[in-house]
């Protein structure tokens, strides 16, 4: 087994208790332990660093500095999480003054950033230390007839420079991912383009109109399920349908997953232990294909 320390961020234990259960279902079987740590915090997200950039990095240091004198790397099942701490990462370990004034600012919590760890998204994990090979000879349901449409959301291959994870204009390895597994990876107009998801809140309507027209295209493209990476791509095309429906008068249901709940499903994992009831657009359809 390879152990890391697992980060869950805020919104995943608060409102997708099925996305945590499928990870600590499947990765495990897959030699991945996933070790919890006391005192976590926020990832502080991003959109903080344009209030303050250090304040913002010492909050995503602290978390990195928990993983460090455990003497564990850290997995990420977020989207957003992994930019955010996968950033402040790279940023300290390639900028020595901008370290030791974070680290001044960890040194009133009693916390010191060394830069010897890795931050990875759980796909990297699953591609680096696990493998395609191995991840295909794991499946034992049979995902052959299902057409999935991928969609990464915006957080796991920008700013590429400093995230490394994958070619942020022709992207592939989610899309080999899911095609370990068995599953078709169709391709659908504008894959790449942002689900309205943080605009939720702010421009509702735009937000809607936006996730609109993601679940037109992959609809179009005759896609069995979007499989999404992002807590906030889930809501907004999972909970968006009913919204649509209701603003638009349109009716969709395509079935939303998490990669995860994708996973333990081709691992031979019950839908119940995946707690696939908390999907607001139902699974059935999809199970019934998939057994």
């Amino acid at each position: 087994m390879t152990s890391y320390a697992l980060f869950l961020g805020c919104t995943i234990p608060a409102r997708q208790p099925h996305y945590e259960a499928s990870a600590r279902k499947a990765l495990p079987q897959l030699g991945i332990e996933l070790v919890d740590l006391d005192n976590m915090t926020c990832c502080a997200p991003p959109p903080l660093q344009s209030i303050d950039l250090e304040t913002s990095l010492s909050i995503a240091a602290y978390n990195i500095c928990l993983a460090e004198e455990a003497d564990l790397n850290m997995i990420t099942l977020c989207t957003g999480c992994f930019e955010s701490l996968a950033m402040a990462n790279t940023m300290l370990k390639q900028n020595e003054k901008l370290k030791a004034r974070v680290n001044q600012i960890l040194s009133s919590a009693g916390k010191e950033f060394k830069g010897n760890k890795e931050v990875k998204h759980y796909l990297q994990v699953l591609t680096q230390d696990v493998g395609l090979d191995r991840l295909k000879k794991s499946v034992t349901k049979d995902l052959s007839s299902l057409k999935v449409a991928s969609f990464s959301g915006c957080h796991l291959l920008r700013p590429s420079a400093l995230l490394k994870f994958d070619d942020p204009e022709r992207p592939h390895v989610f899309d080999e991912l899911i095609e370990a597994l068995g599953a078709k990876s169709i391709w659908y107009r504008n894959k790449l383009k942002c689900c309205g998801g943080l605009l939720r809140g702010y421009a509702d309507d735009v937000a809607l109109a936006i996730a609109r027209e993601k679940i037109v295209n992959t609809t179009k493209a005759g896609a069995d399920c979007i499989v999404t990476l992002c807590p906030f791509c889930f809501l907004t095309l999972d909970l968006g349908q009913m919204l649509i429906k209701s603003a638009f008068h349109e009716e969709y249901n395509i079935p939303v997953l998490h990669y995860a709940e994708l996973l333990g499903l081709a691992l031979g994992i019950e839908p119940k232990e995946l707690a696939l009831d908390f999907h607001k657009i139902r699974l059935d359809k999809l199970l019934s294909e998939i057994r």
